[in-house]
């Protein structure tokens, strides 16, 4: 599945490492933009300043070497044929239509409406409901992923969350369910 991973997933860290982890394990093909991760880039400059802001685009530079086929060019001429509720969020349509992907997974469902991407062969996804769907077809390669990022942020942070907290915080509670 081609999936265009929206910036709100990009970033927090644990959400993103999991996709991302997920996609490693080739079981979804990440698509993005260069808008769209100069949008996580700002995001982590607004909620962590400059120290966040520049692990955020080291972070850039290492996905353009792990997935060298995800960056998909701009259209802006598509763009300027598109709506979405929130204009702010058509670049992430028209990257789709573009790369030709089957899904955005985004946390702002609201903001695609499923009339709207229809007519372009495009479906939103929430990062929980598709990373259940991939743990019910493949829960082994899924549950290594999860496994890995929840020690990574175990041994991080010196906290002994558990998965189901960690997951919880990373806004995949049905993920958190079935794993947990």
């Amino acid at each position: 599945m081609r999936v265009v991973i929206d910036a709100c997933v990009l970033y927090p860290t644990v959400l993103r490492e999991i996709v991302l982890g997920v996609a490693r394990a080739d079981l979804i093909t990440p698509l993005w933009s260069d808008r769209l991760l100069e949008e996580w880039a700002r995001t982590a400059a607004r909620h962590g300043g400059a120290v966040d802001a520049t692990y955020a685009r080291g972070e850039i530079a290492g996905l353009a070497v792990d997935f060298p086929n995800a960056n998909q060019p701009a259209d802006p001429a598509l763009e300027g044929r598109l709506w979405l509720p929130d204009g702010g969020d058509i670049h992430v349509l028209a990257t789709a239509i573009t790369s030709r992907a089957d899904a955005i997974m985004t946390l702002n469902l609201r903001d695609f409406p499923a009339r709207e991407l229809a007519g372009h062969g495009v479906a939103a996804l929430h990062p929980d409901a598709a990373l259940y769907q991939l743990w019910l077809a493949h829960p082994d390669r899924l549950g290594a992923v999860v496994a890995g990022v929840h020690a990574t942020a175990v041994r991080l942070s010196g906290d002994a969350m558990t998965l189901r907290a960690l997951l919880k915080r990373a806004r995949l509670p049905r993920l958190a369910k079935a794993l947990g």
